[in-house]
């Protein structure tokens, strides 16, 4: 009884110990969301609303990917080092922690599906509505949730998708290797409720990375470039900007005075002089938000940091390099060594090491250190893709919706903002795994193999017990596999489609870089011009450049 009780006590401390961790990020999460909405909302036209779902739906994003150092924590601990299960990590706890882990992420993911298909679209919609001054709330709510229902359809499709689609591995393979395959993609279980979950947020997942190769890949790229380069000066742009108005002033005079008899202006004349008015108009903006930057105390309070924005600049370089190379070597690993593309190029043992991978599994021995820079990785993705989304904007297809700048960022454009990140973050679990598969997988887990010991002062050889890093080829009840990896693979053509899609993410990687890099040096009011339909543009703020 005594030893129960200790082997319980035991578990109970690792699992607190998980958990408390978890509980920490969780605050440290709500406040960095807070932050970051209230940074980039407009102060003219904010709405608590938009305020409350777009900090609320970051948050869910970033709380499901703190689940996976928990994944990794626990089925960790559950054993030492030597390769043995400790005391306590019998067979009956090690489900409860698996169980515990997979019920956070079921209902993680269903708030998710919440936010994406019904609560973000229906406060889009709603505020699209609430532009119309002639109708009333009643209306509004009732126009909205007729445009959301589309949302839930194509919601509910995906849930009976996933619920019903045929799992079936081709059964030409006959090697271990594809019955391990078959084994990782029963180990989740076969329950209709958790293939439609599961099949609905991999298809989430794949949206987002479109979003990521987008935005993620262009802005890991752009934002130290930009940082090195700086922006231009305000002084400066203002005096071309002076020069410009005296032109379009002389432009607009020399049309009127063909008038000045009373004869009435050919229609060519007329349409120019609009033009000209047109861009009178985007110049004066412009000499108004470059008066207000050039005689704030924050354009000052940026030029005195300049060095550091530099060495930022050169860091986010490496940072950029050591992904981009570790991606490389995960994907050629999966191209050379995978068991193709039936399986969702599943690897077995790592045979490129990548600097990731190795690094990870070292951090683990010393918690929380991978912790850490998991959440370094996070954030990093976060920041990148904000870069990304602030140089290139919101479109559809050839057309710009809206533009993301800080404090001038209207309702429905923070909306767009939180839920491209919202899945761009749902991609980073996979993006993590490729980065660092073994570690997602297994985390430090080791494993006991037979291994025969010649010793020079004895004759013979003796055999003894070795541990060995756990990997796929590892024995089904000797380690355990995290929920995440088996979330993440329970459908193998979305493995398939994300294995293609790091291709593509190293590709734009390349040409956003040679891009950036060809590019002069941004406008520090970047973003004010005659085609902008943010009506934010007109309030000048200390913070655009």
């Amino acid at each position: 009884m005594a030893a129960a009780a200790a082997a319980a006590g035991a578990a109970s401390a690792e699992l607190v110990i998980g958990w408390c961790i978890f509980g920490l990020l969780l605050l440290a999460i709500l406040a960095f969301c807070w932050i970051y909405v209230r940074k980039y909302q407009s102060q003219r036209e904010s709405e608590v609303v938009s305020t409350i779902t777009a900090i609320f739906s970051l948050a869910i994003a970033l709380i499901t990917s703190a689940l996976l150092p928990v994944d990794i924590f626990l089925v960790s601990y559950m054993k030492n080092q030597n390769g043995t299960f400790k005391d306590w990590a019998n067979a009956n706890v090690s489900r409860q922690i698996e169980d515990t882990v997979l019920y956070g992420y079921y209902t993680l993911y269903s708030v998710i599906l919440f936010c994406v298909f019904f609560w973000i679209p229906f406060v889009y919609f709603y505020y699209e509505e609430k532009d119309d001054d002639d109708t009333g709330k009643c209306t509004q709510v009732k126009m909205a949730l007729k445009y959301t229902l589309g949302f839930v359809v194509i919601c509910a499709l995906l849930l009976l998708v996933g619920a019903f689609i045929p799992l079936n591995l081709p059964d030409n393979k006959n090697s271990t290797e594809w019955e391990k395959v078959k084994f990782l993609f029963e180990e989740l279980g076969s329950s209709h409720g958790l293939a439609a979950l599961s099949f609905s947020i991999s298809s989430l997942t794949l949206i987002g990375m479109l979003a990521a190769i987008i935005y993620t890949a262009y802005g890991m790229s752009a934002l130290p470039l930009n940082l090195i380069k700086g922006t231009r000066s305000a002084a400066y742009e203002r005096l071309e900007n002076t020069e410009d108005i005296e032109e379009v002033e002389q432009h607009i005079q020399t049309i009127k005075s063909k008038s000045k008899d009373g004869r009435p202006l050919p229609a060519r004349d007329r349409r120019a002089l609009k033009q000209f008015e047109e861009r009178l108009r985007t110049l004066r903006k412009r000499e108004r938000h470059l008066e207000f930057i050039e005689s704030s105390w924050w354009t000052k309070f940026c030029g005195a940091l300049r060095p550091l924005k530099i060495i930022w600049g050169i860091f986010f370089i490496f940072v950029a390099l050591l992904f981009v190379i570790s991606l490389f070597l995960s994907n050629l690993d999966k191209a050379l060594h995978s068991a193709g593309i039936d399986s969702g190029f599943i690897i077995f043992g790592a045979n490129l090491s990548n600097p990731l991978n190795m690094l990870l599994p070292l951090l683990q021995t010393v918690f929380p250190l991978d912790y850490i820079l998991i959440t370094i990785i996070i954030m990093y993705f976060i920041f990148t893709s904000m870069a990304g989304i602030r140089n290139i904007g919101i479109w559809f297809f050839w057309i710009r919706l809206y533009k993301i700048r800080r404090g001038r960022t209207r309702p429905q454009a923070l909306l767009f903002l939180c839920m491209i990140l919202l899945l761009i973050v749902l991609h980073t679990s996979y993006m993590i795994y490729s980065l660092a598969p073994q570690y997602v997988m297994y985390g430090s887990q080791n494993y006991l193999i037979e291994s025969n010991m010649t010793f020079n002062d004895h004759r013979g050889n003796s055999t003894l017990s070795v541990p060995k890093r756990c990997d796929a080829d590892a024995p089904e009840d000797q380690c355990t596999v995290t929920r995440t990896y088996l979330f993440l693979h329970k459908f193998w053509f979305f493995s398939a489609a994300y294995y293609f899609g790091n291709w593509a993410f190293l590709g734009v990687f390349v040409v956003g870089f040679i891009v950036s890099c060809c590019k002069g040096k941004k406008s520090v009011i970047e973003g004010v011009d005659e085609d902008d339909s943010d009506l934010s543009d007109d309030e000048p703020s200390v913070y655009s450049a």
